[in-house]
């Protein structure tokens, strides 16, 4: 069921209820995004931003640009960006094959994309890609230790959380260790006992 295709439809269902769902992340949100120490000048790239509630967090005099794959999700990007008074350049793209030239951007944020998105490390290429030589990523998500083993219980529920929002036994790691990036610092986020952390990257 994971497909772009499925995303769309589940997403635009979830979109007029999407802020009020992912509140309490946003502290978590706020925190990864200082983690990247972003400056004037500088280029940010938001992958599936969903309704864009990360912008309130990016200082002033940043570039940014979000894309996402369901277009209701971009529309509420765009209206957000409005009220905040923010210039934001929003497009429909898909996180797995990024329409947008190599070694562009200062900074990527994946909050919330790498356990829903189809191809997790095809997203994490594709951000390495588009990123500049030393450019930083940051990853807000949930994930199952690297040496641990989902229980049967765990995969049990997995199938009812693919089906209704994401994958919750993806490892980070694993994921990571395909792109050319290397660990700068982790902390566990809100609901880290769920596996929610934050982890800050450089492009080597």
């Amino acid at each position: 069921m994971n497909t772009n295709r499925w995303n769309r439809i589940r997403y635009t269902f979830y979109a007029p209820i999407y802020d009020w769902i992912v509140q309490s992340f946003n502290t978590s949100r706020k925190r990864s995004i200082q983690l990247l120490q972003l400056k004037t000048g500088e280029r940010v790239l938001f992958v599936g931003a969903g309704t864009g509630e990360d912008l309130q967090f990016v200082p002033e005099g940043v570039e940014i640009t979000a894309v996402d794959i369901t277009p209701t999700m971009v529309e509420h990007i765009r209206r957000k960006a409005e009220l905040l008074k923010r210039p934001v350049q929003v497009s429909v793209m898909d996180g797995q094959a990024l329409e947008l030239p190599s070694e562009s951007f200062d900074a990527v944020v994946l909050h919330l994309i790498l356990a829903v998105i189809p191809d997790p490390i095809a997203c994490i290429q594709e951000s390495a890609r588009v990123l500049k030589p030393d450019g930083r990523i940051v990853v807000f998500d949930k994930f199952l230790p690297e040496n641990e083993q989902p229980s049967l219980l765990r995969r049990i529920a997995n199938v009812i959380a693919h089906f209704a929002f994401s994958d919750i036994n993806r490892k980070l790691e694993s994921i990571v260790v395909t792109a050319p990036l290397n660990l700068l610092h982790e902390e566990p986020a809100v609901y880290g006992r769920f596996g929610y952390k934050i982890a800050l990257y450089q492009k080597s």
